[in-house]
């Protein structure tokens, strides 16, 4: 299993420096969105709240369960869980710009009482033994130095029969061409390759979902066309190299097909 060359502290730098562009342009999410085919028109924001409930469905998330945001990046989709589920969330990030930024959010949007935000590693998470009822990483595990190490993390949280979700952009089998888009990212893997890995940190697998064509192929080309727009604003603002660095990553993930690439939803069990 390919392991990430980054340190925790260089990702966290990673995303001090580049969350200022996805909370004013991309709406505070920094994930994918869900469109049902190349005529949908939902917004980026529409699509990745979408996307985002779609993941969370498969936990079977009720009111008033304690939610941990591994990897919950500004906030949004955190915020838009509790308010949707009525679920209490804990959202943990390694940077405390997105943490600061999150909390904000959490203020502006009045469900303050039920989201909080802390400034953590999910290699080493401040929680007891068996304090979630659930665990949603969402595009936040491909930053994992040690996937193992973060899985059983996971399962040390979550009470018994506590669920864990997540999301990712995926290699369709072992010889695709796909390979990581940004510098901090680790090598897509397969759904195999992810369902034994869950495995192996002692979860049950009980559903997997594969959704490339209307998650990877459309938000390919909107992203793409979002960043276009808003690239002379995005150049004179955060400059013109991270701008370019985005653009490149964003060809780099998205130029492949679906015989290379698809995107998964998980769910498991702790037994």
């Amino acid at each position: 299993m390919s392991e990430l060359n980054w340190t925790p502290p260089e990702v966290a730098e990673f995303y001090d420096g580049s969350s200022p562009m996805a909370d004013k342009y991309y709406f505070g999410y920094q994930h994918l969105g869900y469109w049902y085919d190349e005529t949908d028109d939902a917004t980026l924001e529409d699509a990745t709240k979408r996307l985002t409930g779609k993941i969370v469905d498969t936990l079977g998330l009720r009111r008033g369960e304690h939610l941990l945001d591994a990897g919950c990046g500004l906030g949004a989709p955190a915020i838009h869980i509790a308010s949707e589920y009525g679920a209490r969330v804990t959202g943990i990030t390694i940077s405390p710009v997105e943490a600061a930024r999150a909390e904000a959010r959490a203020q502006e949007s009045g469900v303050a009482d039920l989201v909080g935000f802390e400034v953590a590693d999910y290699h080493s998470l401040p929680h007891a033994e068996n304090h979630f009822d659930a665990v949603v990483a969402i595009e936040s595990l491909f930053n994992a130095f040690d996937l193992d190490k973060a899985l059983l993390e996971f399962h040390r949280v979550l009470r018994p029969g506590g669920r864990v979700a997540f999301s990712e952009m995926i290699k369709t089998t072992s010889a695709s061409q796909a390979k990581k888009p940004f510098p901090q990212a680790r090598e897509p893997m397969t759904a195999d390759a992810w369902a034994q890995a869950f495995e192996t940190a002692g979860f049950v697998v009980e559903e997997q979902v594969r959704c490339g064509r209307r998650v990877y192929v459309n938000s390919g080309k909107r992203y793409l066309n979002r960043h276009d727009e808003v690239s002379g604003l995005l150049a004179g603002e955060f400059g013109e190299e991270i701008t370019a660095d985005i653009r490149k990553g964003m060809q780099t993930a998205f130029h492949l097909g679906p015989e290379d690439v698809d995107y998964l939803i998980l769910c498991a069990r702790k037994p």
